[in-house]
Order: C-alpha cells, then structure tokens, then sequence
C-alpha cells in the first residue's frame, strides 16, 4: 500500500492525546478497585465455598463490561483532541463582487527589500486576499511596459493558483512600468462582464512608473466615473535595493545603459494619487496586513450571491469516534437494565447470567471488528477533480479510469477523461476521445468536447517537426468552424481559430482580440460558463501549462533582445 494516499491527519489539540491513553487507564483501574473492594465486602459475611451457592461472586459479564468501558474512555480521548483528516467538496452559497487584480511584473518587482522579492510578497497578498473571498469572482492582470490578461474573471482557485505560480518578468513582452495601461485594462475587463455584483480593481506594485503622472490619473478617472472601485497597494522601501538578474548559473546586478548599478525604490507618490483621483483607496508599503485592508476598503460594495465550489481541507471527524463510543454507552445501559430486571428464581437467574455470559464474548469482538471498518468508512476516495487542479494529472487520469471501469461510462466522464489526458500531454488520444464524446452527447458537453478536441489538434499541428502537421490543423479548423458556428462571439474560439489558420506558430505571443493589448493565453483557456463551474472549469484552465510555458519562453526572448520601453528604462 503507498503511504502517499493516506489523507494527513491533524489534532486541533495534540495534547490531549494523552486523555485517550489515560482515560482508559484511569476507568480500568477504578474497575479492578471495585472488585476488590465487593470481594472485601463480601468476605465478611461467610466463606467463600457458601458465597458461591449463596450469590454471584464474581459478574460473568465483567471482563466484557471493563472492555466496553475502556473502549468508550479511549473513543471519547480520541474525539476530545479533535482529529481531522480528508476533505470536503460542495457547493455553498455566498456572495461576492467582481476584482480585477493588476500585478506589476516589471523588473524592479524582484527587487530583495521585500523579502524574499516585492513578487512573491504580492503573491502571498493575493493569496491571503483570495482565501478571504472564496464568493468573489477574480481576473489576474500582469503588467510592465504593457498589460497582459493571465485569468478572466472566474471563481477556480486552480486557474488563479497556476498563473500565480508562473508569473515573473518573463510574462511580459515589454519591460519598464506602465500603470496607466494596467489600470485601463483592467477597467475594460471588468466593464465587459455581466453581472449585479460591484467592480473593484487592485493594483499592486512598487509605484516606481516611467511615464507622465498625468496619464496614471487620467485613467483612475476614468475608472472611478465607470464605477470602478480602485485601490492602490504598494511594495517595497523608501531605501530601494538594487535588481538581481539571472545570467545562467550567475546572480548579477541591473545596471543601465550607461553602466550604472540601478536602484528601484519605492514611490508612493503616485499610487496615492491615482487613488484619490478615482475616488479610492491607497494602502502604503509599509501597512502590514495588506489583504485585510484591501477587503475591508471593499467592504461596503454591493455583492451578488453566487454557487461556490467549496473545499474544505482536514474536516472534523470527531464524530467518527464519538459517536460509536455513545453506542457503546447505550448498549452498555441496556445490558445493566436488562440484568436489573432478570426473574427472582434461581434456576432462571442462572440462564439468565448463563445467557449473558455466552453472549457478551461473541458480542464484543463483532463490536470491535466494526468499529475499525467504521472509521475507515470516512476515508474518501480521491477526488479526479481535485487531484488534476493540484497538478496530479497521472493520478486524476487513474481515478477517472477507475469511474469508467466500475462501470460509470457517462459523457461527462469521458469527456473530463479526455480534458485530463491533454494535461498529460497525450493529445492524439484525447483528441480521439473527445470526439468520441463529441458525437455521442449534445448541449453544453458536446461544446466543450469539441472545443477541446480542437485544442488538441491545434497543438499538436503546432509542435515542431510533426509529419502530420496539416492534417492537425485541419482538424483544429474543422472542430473551431463548427463551434464559431453555435457561438460567433467566442473570443477564445476566434483566437484558435486565427491559429489554426495562420498554420505556424506566431512569431510573438500576444493578440487573440482582446482590449487593451489582450492575452496570448486567451488561446490557452477553455473558458466555461461560471455557473457550470467544478470540474470542466478548472480542467479548461489548468490543462493549457504547457503552452503557458511556450508563451513565456517567447517572450523572454523578446525581452532579451533589448526591446526598450519609453523613456529607456526598462526595469
């Protein structure tokens, strides 16, 4: 048996693990003292050879009651720590609003006065921010010398926890710091959505722009008159720090085109007034719980109440052991109750005890053979869905597997089959069982199918040096024709399409008809209806890394050859 697959088991209080050994102790000594004590008692009355035909020396029943009670004590000293282990997955209801939240990407942001870098601290603020609004649907923004969409607004914690990992300066294709066109974007984003819910945009960066202040308040105003709440976050110190830069297996420090060692220093100037040019909210670098404040300047905004896939790590199961050490309390009570009322006469008193005693050894072992088989009952089988939103694509794949071959040959089983063999990277194989799913299902499912499906074939025409190359992009134009066909307006559809067509991969990412500079990942998502959500979702966005992965690599090479920004700063 792999260890690996056990759910982790943790005490809400670890110390009082020891009531579980010492209760017992404590209940089977107090059970041996009482029998010595009746024995004592007894003993003063006449011999032992006239007890025994006078009254019941010893209880046929007291070895099997010391058990049950011991049993129950250590039960109770189990459930008093407090164990949790497993997780829980359901829907819950909640509300929300709609944030965009525009991360500065630019060089300066690996700066070290921040520890371990200003990025990974606005990670971590972003994270703790997400984690304290599970009913908000979040839009991902990265952003230097011009902004990239990395999320639309979606409410999968798998997406949003996959572009954070992956984001660094090599996301963007312009370096320098452009926070007018971040602000821009993101208040197109959120415009473009539906919904009753209020629009919030989060900028996060070290403030540290080269381009006219004017711009910057130009467009705070515009936000703010559009309704969009905006709230400013700054990073890093007034002292600045200069900004390592990775040359292969050596750390070095920028310098300028002069030559000149650069140092990138905090500027709150111009954060504070792009915030009270639209009427929002600056929170200073030097604020500690960053997250907190930013929710609690978004308090006051209206929410719209939505379905939220909820996920609960490391549940309480105290139950799981209270409850059986109840049942053996109840039966413990009938078994007393039951002797208390047992006839007078001796002949039916000694079936009687004769009975219990015959019986009670054969009860208690079957008692303690469940109870094992009942806490093992709440170890849940592994969710497919959530192993492949935490990367698990091998095991995600065997799970779904495992459905079909129990018998559970559902389309939507397929079809989420499929989805996570592209995330393995078997493309031809899941092309084949998506289209499979494709002509074997209707509505929403079939969409998705062949949505996905085409995505395969349009990777694989992409790869380098494939023989069948043309053949995949047929494919892909085929599957992406069909589906424009249903829906004209799908903007992801479009962008694959265009793709498709244009054959070889694109000399640079970008594009894919988005405002405001757009996303090359907009190819990358099978974005699904939000009220869809759970599992096709979350498949849809975190199936495409590999190709996140191609669109980094370009544009780091396009960032390395020395496309300078505005101004010549390019940090």
């Amino acid at each position: 048996m792999n260890l690996g697959t056990l759910p982790p088991l943790i005490f809400d209080v670890p110390w009082l693990l020891l009531a579980a050994l010492f209760l017992p102790l404590v209940v089977w000594w107090m059970r041996s003292v009482r029998t010595r004590q009746r024995r004592v008692r007894l003993a003063r009355y006449a011999e032992s050879s006239a007890l025994r035909r006078l009254v019941m020396i010893t209880d046929p029943d007291e070895g099997g009651r010391t058990l049950r009670l011991v049993l129950i004590a250590f039960l109770a000293g189990l459930a008093l720590s407090g164990p949790r282990w497993g997780l829980a997955h359901g829907p819950v209801s909640a509300r929300g609003i709609d944030m965009a939240i525009a991360i500065d990407a630019s060089l300066s942001m690996m700066a070290p006065d921040e520890r371990p870098s200003r990025l990974e601290r606005v990670k971590q603020e972003v994270r703790r921010l997400r984690a304290m609004s599970q009913a908000d649907r979040v839009a991902l923004i990265a952003f230097a010398g011009r902004s990239y969409i990395l999320t639309p607004l979606t409410s999968d914690d798998g997406a949003i926890e996959l572009f954070l990992d992956n984001l660094d300066p090599s996301v963007v294709g312009q370096a320098g710091s452009s926070i007018a066109r971040a602000i821009r974007q993101g208040t197109e984003l959120l415009l473009a959505s539906d919904g009753s819910a209020d629009r919030a945009l989060v900028l996060m960066t070290d403030g540290e722009a080269f381009e006219p202040a004017e711009d910057v308040k130009a467009a705070a105003t515009e936000a703010g008159v559009k309704g969009v709440s905006l709230v400013t976050v700054g990073f890093g110190t007034a002292q600045g720090s200069t900004i390592p830069i990775q040359d292969g297996s050596v750390t070095r420090e920028k310098r300028d085109d002069e030559g000149k060692v650069v140092i990138t220093r905090y500027s709150p100037e111009l954060l504070e007034a792009a915030a009270k040019a639209a009427g929002g909210t600056f929170i200073p670098a030097e604020a500690s719980d960053k997250a907190t404040r930013v929710r609690g300047a978004l308090r006051s905004l209206r929410t719209a109440k939505r379905k939220v896939d909820s996920r609960e790590d490391h549940v309480p199961r105290y139950l799981w052991l209270l409850l059986p050490a109840l049942a053996l309390l109840a039966y413990d009570t009938w078994l007393l109750s039951r002797r208390r009322t047992l006839p007078d006469d001796m002949n039916d008193r000694d079936g009687a005890r004769s009975s219990v005693a015959s019986t009670m050894p054969q009860v208690a072992p079957l008692l303690l053979m469940a109870l094992p088989a009942a806490l093992m009952s709440c170890k849940q089988a592994p969710d497919p869905a959530a192993l492949f939103a935490e990367g698990n694509v091998a095991a995600a794949i065997a799970g779904y597997r495992a459905q079909i071959a129990s018998g559970d040959t559902t389309v939507r089983t397929r079809y989420n089959l499929g989805t996570a063999i592209i995330g393995a990277d078997s493309l031809k194989a899941a092309a084949e069982l998506l289209e499979m799913v494709r002509r074997d299902s209707d509505g929403e499912t079939r969409m998705r199918a062949r949505f996905n499906a085409g995505y395969a074939s349009l990777v694989m025409g992409r790869a380098p040096q494939n023989p069948e190359a043309e053949a995949s992009f047929a494919a892909a134009r085929a599957a992406y024709r069909a589906f424009l066909t249903d829906r004209p307006v799908d903007a992801d559809a479009k962008w694959n399409y265009e793709l498709a067509l244009r054959k070889p991969p694109p000399p640079q990412g970008g594009g894919g008809g988005g405002g405001g500079g757009g996303d090359s990942q907009s190819d990358k998502q099978d974005e699904q209806p939000q009220n869809q959500g759970g599992l096709d979702q979350k498949q849809a966005e975190a199936l495409l890394n590999s190709a996140a992965r191609e669109e980094r690599d370009v544009q780091g090479r396009k960032q390395r050859q020395g496309r300078t920004p505005p101004g010549g700063k390019d940090w």
